[in-house]
């Protein structure tokens, strides 16, 4: 199946990743990049990168990374380390990578960087696989 219906499917129903603002650049099997622009809605109190807003936008590399198999997968246990803060005017790439994958869980790594190609995340997640299609074929 191609990873692109997959992604529409779940592109779809994702209203939170569309206010986001996030832009998919590519997705695969074990694989998603993405990019995303800070905007001001996106800071907390202290005038840098909610960081509630740079996990979310790895999660969402996560979640398109580990479902482009037709096989709904969902958050078992997840980390993130933040190693920069962002600013208004920004732009985060998010790239995940599968590490480990078996028929009921798998592994990924998920790096956010900045237009400096600075480090401003590190997101480390693992997903159950629920054996039930994503969409039906």
């Amino acid at each position: 199946m191609e990873t692109n219906v997959l992604l529409e499917a779940m592109l779809a129903g994702d209203k939170f990743s569309e206010w986001l603002g996030i832009e998919i650049l590519a997705s695969e099997k074990g694989y998603c990049k993405l990019t995303c622009a800070i905007r001001p809605e996106m800071l907390n109190g202290v005038g840098t990168v909610h960081g509630g807003v740079t996990f979310a936008m790895a999660d969402s590399a996560f979640a398109f990374a580990c479902n482009m198999e037709n096989n709904i997968s969902v958050a078992l246990d997840v980390h993130m380390s933040f190693t920069k803060a962002g600013r208004v005017g920004d732009v985060f790439t998010v790239e995940a990578n599968e590490v480990f994958s078996s028929r009921k869980t798998g592994v990924y790594e998920i790096r956010i960087t900045n237009q400096d190609n600075d480090l401003v995340g590190l997101f480390k997640g693992t997903c159950y696989r629920t054996g039930k299609p994503l969409i039906n074929i």
